[in-house]
């Protein structure tokens, strides 16, 4: 757990926090090689909340970003409900926080893919902040339409602790009757390509 969340709690739970061990996953699940796609994340003044950093509730609006951006853009996934034959809803969404970031910091989002079953989805999810050089990362507007795949040089401009990290898993659905539809192979193979990025 880190620090400035030990300095948040009573006494009595700093102890029982520090006293246990993180599962070795998770400590795994921090590294840019347990990812296998990134996208920088502009993050807003809006983000903020009362005490100056992103607000923990917008993290996962920042993970529905990565997710959707990749689905839209490599999976080929119609948003448009009149045309779309499946959309995806959220069925389990969690969030663990390490240290915050704030605006107008550009954390780096990250994605990789647990599970493909025959109707949903299983991700694990990251957000790794800039660097510590003063200028920030050189982000540029490639970065933010296409992303960019485990093994890019940008990489080195980002933290590889990462700040925050979650999971989430998609259902996908005929829209006329909101019941479970298979995955198209077009669809399947692009989530496969998450799949173990770097076999952790």
């Amino acid at each position: 757990m880190s620090s400035w969340v030990l300095r948040l709690l009573p006494g009595h739970a700093r102890s029982l926090a520090t006293s246990s061990k993180k599962p070795r996953g998770e400590d795994l699940h921090r590294q840019h090689e347990a990812y296998g796609y990134f996208l920088p994340i502009q993050t807003r003044w809006q983000d903020n909340d009362q005490y100056g950093h992103v607000n923990n509730a917008v993290y996962y609006s920042y993970f529905d970003t990565i997710i959707n951006h990749y689905l839209i853009r490599y999976c080929g996934m119609k948003t448009s409900l009149p045309t779309s034959p499946m959309v995806g809803f959220m069925v389990t969404n969690r969030c663990t926080y390490h240290i915050p970031v704030g605006f107008p910091q550009i954390p780096l989002a990250a994605l990789a893919v647990e599970k493909v079953g025959h109707s949903s989805v299983h991700y694990r999810l990251a957000l790794f902040p800039p660097g510590s050089t003063e200028e920030g990362p050189s982000v540029q507007h490639c970065d933010f339409s296409d992303g960019f795949f485990l093994g890019h040089p940008k990489l080195a401009q980002f933290d590889t602790l990462a700040c925050t990290t979650g999971s989430s898993v998609h259902v996908f659905v005929n829209p006329a009757t909101n019941k479970p539809v298979g995955l198209p192979d077009a669809f399947r193979k692009g989530l496969l390509k998450l799949v173990n990025p770097a076999a952790v």
